[in-house]
């Protein structure tokens, strides 16, 4: 029987339930010559016993609704706890502990930043980064056409780490720009954003908890939907930062970890706004949760930027 090279996983639609669904049994029903709820039953079975998942349950021809133990579910409060806990060393983690990684580089703007960043995010696995010049090299990105100097330190450090270092970077000022177009800037304006709304929400007399961010007296249903999917897809991504960074300093990738950083700011802006009460709305436990969740962003945001060498301004 053909098995799909792709399993698609969603947030469940109208009819769903849960926290994930997908529709893997109507992939596999014609190849396995079975209807498409028997094939859902049979896969019911196996991820009901799952580590993590607390129940599975089968709707309309066969579309599969995985709900999370609290740990795992998506804006869990497990989660957001642990990230809060771990502060900028969420994500760090002994898996290269023991392991000396030699970076020989040409001389070079470009090779000497990139080994810079590595240092950190190799340190951030328990790994030990040596660099020198000797020849052979075994790192050797595409250099920069231009001196990104007059960039300054930050944006020059983005614009030479965000590319991976087989594509040649960008020196312009775009990397200046106060603008939705530019990735740093939207990175470094989530993290911002986030510190404003502690401010803010300190302002109102509440604090971050986290909790249940999905338990809201929201009166429109669409509305409601649509937070949802957004609290999910940002704890989805803020859920797999260790694996990013794992990753990253695993196949010497830091172009990696600042792509991730830009996927983080984009799930968070699209979730920051429902943050704060709204009009004569006094503050709810939900809006401690998504507070806390906001703080988990940001949280995210400044560790990975601190690995990049990029700082993590409060203001913007």
């Amino acid at each position: 029987m053909a098995v799909p090279q792709r399993t698609v996983v969603v947030p469940p639609g109208p009819g769903g339930c849960g926290d994930y669904a997908t529709n893997i049994a109507l992939q596999l029903a014609r190849p396995a010559g079975q209807p498409p709820l028997r094939v859902a039953e049979i896969l019911r079975q196996h991820l009901a016993r799952a580590d993590g998942v607390s129940d599975v349950v089968v709707t309309g021809p066969g579309f599969i609704n995985i709900s999370l133990q609290e740990a795992a579910a998506p804006g869990g409060s497990a989660l957001i706890r642990e990230i809060l806990r771990q502060g900028p060393a969420y994500g760090h983690s002994d898996a290269l502990a023991g392991q000396v990684v030699e970076l020989r580089i040409p001389y070079d703007v470009r090779a000497e930043v990139v080994a810079d960043a590595l240092v950190r995010i190799v340190g951030s696995q328990g790994g030990r980064v040596e660099v020198d010049h000797r020849e052979p090299t075994n790192l050797r990105p595409v250099p920069a056409p231009d001196d990104p100097a007059f960039l300054g330190p930050d944006a020059a450090r983005w614009a030479l780490l965000h590319p991976a270092v087989h594509d040649r970077p960008r020196i312009t000022a775009d990397h200046l720009l106060q603008r939705e177009s530019n990735p740093l800037f939207r990175v470094r304006y989530a993290y911002a954003r986030t510190r404003a709304l502690r401010r803010n929400a300190a302002d109102l007399g509440f604090t971050p908890e986290p909790g249940d961010v999905r338990q809201d007296d929201v009166e429109e249903v669409r509305e409601d939907d649509v937070r949802q999917d957004a609290v999910t897809q940002l704890a989805a991504v803020l859920a797999d930062h260790p694996r990013v960074l794992t990753r990253a300093a695993a196949h010497r990738t830091p172009d990696s970890l600042a792509r991730h950083l830009v996927t983080v700011a984009d799930a968070g802006l699209a979730v920051l706004p429902t943050v704060l009460p709204r009009g004569d709305e006094k503050p709810s436990a939900a809006h401690r949760a998504r507070l806390a969740l906001a703080e988990a962003a940001g949280t995210v945001l400044a560790g990975g930027l601190s690995l990049l060498g990029i700082d993590a301004p409060d203001h913007l």
